[in-house]
């Protein structure tokens, strides 16, 4: 056998192999949801006994649905996750993507400083601030159970990897020149980033969007620590109400973490194309 024969058969050995990895955990990821499409359309007695069975021996139901969305005050909850997310995404994209361009198209020492807070402040973990945050907005200030509160703590939170994201597309990707050619024809400072450089970053603003939202539609624990009115739980705090102390019925926690899941997944599919052409704009090119 020739090297070459070798070297292709090798190569050939690596891909099986590596594409026989990449299918495992594909199912692994998958699994854990086709589980909870199979079990949603059963009774709580066939989802215990047989939760790996297509159909229940009582046979395919919807009443988990009506149930589920009764009991968590469905669509209450979901125009409060609705209203908290769709705000502190757009204000996140907004405030972020203006921050990156004074700080790339500045040269300021003030700027560079900022900056270099901004990516240090993204290693500190929230569990870090979360009893000092909730004693000093709660016992001091008094402004807990309000989603204002909600939205502002959420786009604080995430304004710093945005704005990372956003540094990085707008230093690599968009050309210098663009923005004096716009200022020379008559556009000012304020013009020339809404007109010019925020339609360029349509990769990222997506990117930012999906994850973002992903991260606020999902989150439970700054949630439950400000929201303790049950007028205002969003959808991850209202799915406690499944739980008791003694029984649980997983046929309503199953129905109602899908409905929770579907309109993030949906956002997730119409946006995903952007993903990785958003985070990978800020990379240096050769």
């Amino acid at each position: 056998m020739s090297e070459n024969e070798r070297a292709a058969r090798n190569r050939k050995i690596t891909k099986i192999i590596m594409w026989i990895v990449l299918l495992i955990l594909f199912v692994m990821i998958v699994f854990p949801f086709i589980m909870v499409v199979i079990n949603v359309f059963k009774t709580k007695a066939d989802i215990n006994s047989h939760p790996l069975a297509l159909i229940g021996k009582h046979g395919f139901t919807t009443k988990n649905f009506p149930k589920a969305m009764k009991k968590m005050h469905f669509w209450r909850v979901f125009g409060n996750s609705l209203i908290i997310t769709l705000s502190s995404t757009v204000l996140t994209l907004l405030l972020s993507a203006m921050c990156a361009f004074v700080l790339v198209r500045n040269k300021w020492k003030a700027c560079t400083l900022l900056f270099t807070m901004m990516i240090a402040s993204m290693v500190i973990p929230f569990q870090v601030l979360m009893v000092p945050l909730v004693s000093f907005y709660g016992g001091l200030l008094n402004v807990l159970n309000h989603r204002l509160t909600l939205i502002l703590m959420h786009t604080g939170f995430s304004l710093s990897m945005a704005t990372f994201l956003y540094h990085g597309a707008i230093h690599t990707n968009i050309p210098l020149e663009l923005e004096e050619a716009a200022l020379i024809d008559g556009c000012t400072r304020w013009q020339t980033f809404w007109k010019v450089v925020y339609p360029l970053l349509t990769p990222t603003t997506a990117t930012v969007a999906i994850i973002d939202a992903m991260a606020f539609w999902n989150d439970y624990l700054l949630p439950s620590l400000v929201l303790t009115d049950k007028s205002l739980y969003t959808i991850p705090i209202a799915t406690q109400v499944f739980y008791g102390t003694f029984s649980t019925d997983i046929g309503l926690i199953l129905a109602a973490l899908l409905m929770a899941m579907l309109p993030i997944l949906i956002l997730y599919v119409f946006l995903q194309k952007y993903i990785v052409a958003g985070v990978t704009s800020g990379a240096v090119k050769g």
